[in-house]
C-alpha cells in the first residue's frame, strides 16, 4: 500500500511539474517582446532557424533548473556584448563565464575611455603608413574600432597595480578576475565612467560576484602589464592565482552545481575561452576517475571556424562526444555566423525582449 501511495505521489509530482512547466513556457511565449517576436517570425531556415533552436533550448535548459556557463573569446567586449550580457547576469540568466583576459578588461577599458574610441568603418582600406600613424597616435585596432592606450589601458593601469602591489606586500594571492572585481567595486574609477555602467558585464558580474574563469590570462593588456613588474622584481608572480588554480576551482564548482538538470555550455567563439573550460569534464571523469560526474548538459556554439581545417573551435559538436565532453543525448546546437550578430539576439531571446 506504501508502495502504492508513493509512487501515486511521484506520478502526481510529475504531473504538477510537466503543467507548471507548460504554464511557464506559455507565458514565456505570451510576455515575449518585440524583438524576440520578430525572429520567432523571420527566422525559418538555415543559421537563422539554428538561432531561434539554440535560443528555445537556452531558455528550456534555464526553466528546467539547469545552470549556465557563457564563453567570451575574440573581442566581444570590444563589440559591446555587455549592452545585453549585463541584463542577463543581473536576471541570473548566466550564472558562471569563461573569457579571454581581453574581453576580462576590454569592458572596463570601454567602460572608462569610451568617448576617446575611434571607429574607422573603411579599415580595409589602410595602409601600413596608416596603420603606423595610428600607432603613433596611441590607437590600437581591433578591426573597426580603436581602443586609446592612455585613456584605456594606463588609466586602468594606475588603479590595478596599487591593488596588486597591496595584495603582494601582504602576501595575498588572488586570481585575475578578483583584481578587477576589487578595482570596480571600490569605485575609484566611477568619476570616469563614460558609458552607463548597466551596459558593463563586467560591473554586473562584479555585483554579483559572478564566477569567472581566465584561461591564459598572460595574453591580454593587464597580463602583459603584471609581467613587466614581476620582470622588474616589484611584484611576485605568484601575487596572481595560475590557470592550474583556475582549472582545481572550476573542477571543484563543476561537482558541486552539476545536479539536477546540470550546467549548460553556451560557447561564443572558439580559443582558450571555450576550449579550458570544457576540459573540466574529461578531467574529471577520466583523470580523477570521478564516473558519476556528468557531461556538459546543454551545447550552443556560435562560430564561423571551418570544420575541415582541424580546428578545435570549428569542430562539430559530435566531435566533443569523443573526448568525453558531451552525452549523445546532450543537446547541441551549432550556428555558423558572426556573434556581434547573433549573441545578442539569443539573449534578447532568453531575455523575452
Amino acid at each position: 500500500m506504501c508502495v502504492i501511495q508513493s509512487r501515486t505521489g511521484a506520478s502526481l509530482a510529475g504531473f504538477v511539474f510537466l503543467i507548471e512547466l507548460f504554464l511557464r513556457l506559455k507565458f514565456e511565449h505570451m510576455s515575449k517582446g518585440p524583438v524576440s517576436k520578430f525572429i520567432e517570425y523571420h527566422y525559418r531556415h538555415f543559421n537563422a532557424a539554428a538561432l531561434v533552436d539554440a535560443a528555445k533550448g537556452y531558455e528550456q535548459h534555464l526553466l528546467e533548473g539547469g545552470k549556465m556557463m557563457v564563453t567570451l573569446a575574440g573581442a566581444m567586449s570590444t563589440a559591446e556584448l555587455g549592452v545585453s550580457l549585463a541584463e542577463m547576469i543581473r536576471q541570473d540568466k548566466v550564472h558562471i563565464i569563461s573569457c579571454t583576459g581581453a574581453n576580462l578588461e576590454e569592458d572596463i577599458m570601454n567602460l572608462v575611455a569610451h568617448n576617446h574610441y575611434e571607429r574607422i568603418p573603411n579599415w580595409r582600406d589602410l595602409t601600413p603608413e596608416m596603420e603606423w600613424s595610428l600607432l603613433e597616435r596611441g590607437l590600437n585596432r581591433v578591426t573597426d574600432t580603436c581602443i586609446p592606450e592612455e585613456e584605456a589601458f594606463r588609466r586602468i593601469q594606475r588603479h590595478i597595480h596599487k591593488i596588486w602591489k597591496e595584495a603582494d606586500e601582504k602576501g595575498e594571492r588572488y586570481f585575475p578576475h578578483e583584481y578587477m572585481y576589487k578595482l570596480l567595486l571600490s569605485e575609484v574609477m566611477k568619476p570616469d565612467y563614460q558609458i552607463d555602467p548597466k551596459d558593463s558585464w563586467m560591473v554586473a558580474a562584479a555585483e554579483k560576484n559572478l564566477p569567472i574563469v581566465v584561461g591564459g590570462w598572460e595574453d591580454s593588456t593587464m597580463g602583459n602589464i603584471f609581467a613587466s613588474y614581476v620582470y622588474k622584481g616589484e611584484i611576485k608572480a605568484t601575487t596572481i592565482k595560475s590557470g592550474i588554480e583556475y582549472m582545481v576551482w572550476l573542477a571543484n564548482y563543476y561537482k558541486e552545481n552539476s545536479g539536477g538538470k546540470g550546467i549548460g555550455f553556451f560557447q561564443i567563439g572558439g580559443g582558450i575561452a571555450g576550449d579550458f573550460p570544457i576540459c573540466v569534464v574529461p578531467m574529471m571523469y577520466q583523470d580523477l576517475e570521478m564516473h558519476e560526474i556528468p557531461f556538459w548538459s546543454y551545447f550552443c556554439q556560435i562560430s564561423d571556424s571551418t570544420t575541415s581545417y582541424g580546428s578545435y573551435s570549428g569542430a562539430h559538436p559530435n566531435e566533443k562526444i569523443t573526448w568525453g565532453k558531451l552525452d549523445i543525448h546532450t543537446p547541441k546546437f551549432i550556428i555558423e555566423s558572426d556573434a556581434t550578430i547573433v549573441a545578442p539576439l539569443v539573449f534578447a531571446w532568453v531575455l523575452g525582449w
